[in-house]
C-alpha cells in the first residue's frame, strides 16, 4: 500500500511537469493545461496530508481549489477564444502587444 511519501513524490513530479510547461510553452492552451497540473499537484498533497493526519480539512480545501480551477478554465478558454478571433493566433509570443 502506498504511503505518504509516494503521494508526495507523485505530487512533486506533477508539479515539476506543470512548472516546466508553464515556463517553456508558447501556446496559451498548453500554459492553461500546465496551470491545471500545478493545481492538481497541490490538491494531491492536500489530500495526502489530510489522509495521513486523519483530518478532513485538507479535502475541504481541495474542494474549493477545484471550484476556483473550474472558474479559471472557463474564463481562460473564453479569453483564448477572443484572442483567436481578434489576433488569429494563440501563441503567447505573438500576443506580446495587446493591440490587434
Amino acid at each position: 500500500m502506498p504511503g505518504l511519501s509516494h503521494y508526495l513524490i507523485l505530487s512533486g513530479i506533477l508539479f515539476s511537469i506543470g512548472l516546466v510547461g508553464v515556463t517553456t510553452s508558447r501556446n496559451v492552451l498548453k500554459i492553461l493545461l500546465s496551470l491545471e497540473l500545478l493545481l492538481n499537484a497541490a490538491n494531491l498533497s492536500f489530500v495526502a496530508f489530510s489522509r495521513y493526519n486523519g483530518d478532513y480539512t485538507g479535502q475541504l480545501v481541495v474542494f474549493f481549489v477545484m471550484l476556483v480551477a473550474a472558474a479559471e478554465v472557463a474564463i481562460g478558454l473564453a479569453i483564448v477564444v477572443l484572442m483567436y478571433r481578434n489576433a488569429k493566433t494563440i501563441q503567447a509570443d505573438d500576443l506580446k502587444e495587446l493591440r490587434w
